[in-house]
């Protein structure tokens, strides 16, 4: 399989969802991008047959979104333990607490344990901030009522990535031109003032990241959320270190039902998540009672540490 990775660029900031307006994650999850994905392959039929079946046979893979600033390309933190060099200090700990990702250039210091912590959160910082911003709602209404919408910025040379593998280029060249679809139509929320909207850059892969890909050990992390299917389950838990995170929230489909409905919540193992072994995942069905199939994206891509 090839590996490539697309830089995308938010320059009117993203809002991504922490289950409230108010607040907006930095970056956003595989499942999210196939989702939206799918909707803009939805808008020319034979596209979605094609775009599904790549996914579903594993002969496309996608990441999580990373962020990068720069040359400078995060990884999620690994779920590993380990004693880190002055292991009694409190300070030290709470900010390996506060860690999200670790930068490709400190990716050796953070498996050995003798990551700076301190500087680690500098070089995150670089990456953006959060923003809140008070909307009015109208329509409807006597009196108007305002709401605070959050939503994340980030700096001029920072934004997200995806790394993706593909077995050929007819792959590559659909999830590109549905991609650039996507970057118009906007990722994640309130995408109707204009946040989410993205350009699209060619990012080479770093060597460093190259070679984690490639590397065979016994121990993988996954760079994006995903879950196994039930015959791959026991093995893959085995030794393990992982957070379930819940996904849920409500179909965007006017043909699925004559009323908001929501999906099938699904219980999955976030990036950063350590296996003994890869597995190779699967697209749920998370429909509801609906009239058309909600399909999940939950295949990881995995790097050797």
């Amino acid at each position: 399989m090839e590996y490539e990775i697309f830089k995308l660029r938010f320059p009117y900031g993203v809002h991504f969802g922490d289950k409230s307006l108010e607040k907006s994650n930095a970056t956003f999850s595989a499942d999210t991008l196939f989702s939206a994905l799918c909707i803009e392959a939805l808008k020319s039929a034979h596209l979605f047959d094609e775009f599904f079946e790549y996914v579903k046979n594993g002969q496309l893979l996608m990441s999580d979104g990373f962020p990068f600033v720069s040359n400078e390309f995060f990884l999620p933190k690994p779920m590993l333990q380990f004693h880190a060099d002055d292991d009694g200090s409190s300070v030290k700990k709470k900010q390996f607490k506060r860690i999200k990702y670790v930068a490709m250039s400190m990716w050796d210091d953070f498996i050995r344990g003798n990551l700076d912590p301190e500087k680690e959160l500098n070089l995150e910082k670089k990456i953006g901030h959060h923003e809140s911003n008070t909307h009015v709602a109208i329509r409807g209404l006597e009196e108007a009522m305002p709401y605070r919408v959050g939503s994340y910025r980030f700096s001029d040379k920072a934004g997200l990535y995806i790394l993706f593998g593909y077995e050929k280029k007819e792959i590559r060249d659909l999830f590109y031109k549905l991609l650039d679809r996507l970057s118009f139509s906007g990722l994640g929320g309130k995408r109707s003032a204009g946040l989410g909207r993205f350009e699209i850059f060619f990012g080479k892969i770093p060597e460093d990241i190259r070679t984690l890909l490639e590397r065979k050990t016994d121990r993988y992390v996954s760079l994006s959320i995903g879950l196994p299917m039930d015959a791959e389950l026991d093995s893959c838990i085995e030794n393990a270190s992982y957070i379930l995170e819940k996904r849920s929230g409500f179909v965007d489909s006017a043909d699925y039902s004559d009323q908001y409905m929501r999906k099938r919540d699904l219980y999955m193992f976030a990036a950063g998540s350590v296996f003994s072994k890869k597995f190779c995942g699967d697209v749920f069905d998370v429909s509801s009672g609906g009239k058309h199939p909600v399909y999940k994206y939950g295949k990881p891509v995995f790097i050797g540490v």
